[in-house]
C-alpha cells in the first residue's frame, strides 16, 4: 500500500474543476495507475482500494490518495500543479499499518459522507432500505462514534465544562452536487478531526486501507493518522 500527496495549484483551472467535481477527480486519479487487463481498464490490484481526499488550508491545496500499486501522478501535475517546481509524496505505508496496536493515539482526519438510510415506509419492510439523507452536525458526529466501533478505534475525550466529550471537531462541511454521466449527483460532506486510540488494530488497519462509509469514490472515507 501506498499514501501520496500531491499539490494542487489554486490558480490553476484543473484545481477547480477537481474541487467542483468528484467524478473528474475520481477519474483522473484512477488515470494514475497503468491499465493491467486488455480492456484498458485501471484497477490496482492488491490489498485494499483506491481513495482519496482533498484537504484545504487557506491557499494550500493537497490531493491524497491510498493504493495498493505506485501511482504516476505526471497527469495531474500538469493539469492542475506546478509542472516546474514541484511534483508529488509518495510512500510505502506497509510501516505505519505494521506498527498499529491496541493502545496507540493517533491524531487522524477524516472527510465523509455521513448519511442515514431511511427505511421505505410505503413499503413498510425494514429490510428495503430507503434513499440516505444526510444530517445535521450533531447527527454526523454520532454517526462517527458509530462508524469508531465499527473500524477498530475510539475517538479520545476531552473535558469540557459539562464533563467529557469526544476529542473531534468538524472543520468542514459541504454539499457538491455534479454530474456523473447522464445523471445528477448530491453529495454530503463533512471533515473530522480529532484523536483516536486503537482498540482494533486489524480492523484499523482495514479502514485505513478500505475506507469508512459511502462514497468512496467520490472523496470520501479516506482516514489518515498523524502522531498524537
Amino acid at each position: 500500500m501506498y499514501l501520496s500527496r500531491i499539490p494542487l495549484n489554486p490558480a490553476r483551472a484543473g484545481t477547480r474543476r477537481f474541487l467542483t467535481s468528484p467524478q473528474v477527480t475520481h477519474a483522473a486519479v484512477m488515470s494514475s495507475f497503468a491499465p493491467t487487463d486488455d480492456t484498458g481498464d485501471h484497477p490496482p490490484v492488491g490489498e485494499g482500494r483506491v481513495l482519496w481526499r482533498i484537504d484545504r488550508a487557506e491557499n494550500n491545496i493537497h490531493l491524497y490518495v491510498v493504493s495498493p500499486t505506485r501511482p504516476d501522478f505526471t497527469h495531474i501535475i500538469e493539469q492542475a500543479g506546478w509542472p516546474t517546481t514541484s511534483t508529488w509524496a509518495t510512500r510505502d505505508y506497509r510501516d505505519l499499518l505494521d506498527d498499529l496496536a491496541a493502545g496507540q493515539r493517533w491524531h487522524f482526519r477524516l472527510t465523509a459522507n455521513p448519511v442515514r438510510a431511511a427505511m421505505d415506509r410505503v413499503v413498510n419492510d425494514p429490510t428495503v432500505r430507503g434513499r440516505a439523507t444526510g444530517l445535521d452536525s450533531d447527527g454526523q458526529l454520532q454517526w462517527l462514534q458509530r462508524k469508531a466501533t465499527d473500524h477498530g478505534f475510539e475517538l479520545g475525550q476531552c473535558v469540557s465544562g459539562d464533563g467529557k466529550e469526544p476529542d473531534v471537531i468538524i472543520t468542514d462541511r459541504r454539499s457538491v452536487s455534479f454530474q456523473r454521466h447522464s445523471h445528477a449527483v448530491s453529495l454530503s460532506t463533512a471533515t473530522f478531526e480529532g484523536t483516536l486510540q486503537v482498540t482494533d488494530p486489524q480492523r484499523l488497519r482495514a479502514a485505513l486501507v478500505g475506507g469508512i462509509g459511502r462514497a468512496k469514490g467520490y472523496g470520501c472515507g479516506l482516514i489518515t493518522l498523524a502522531p498524537a
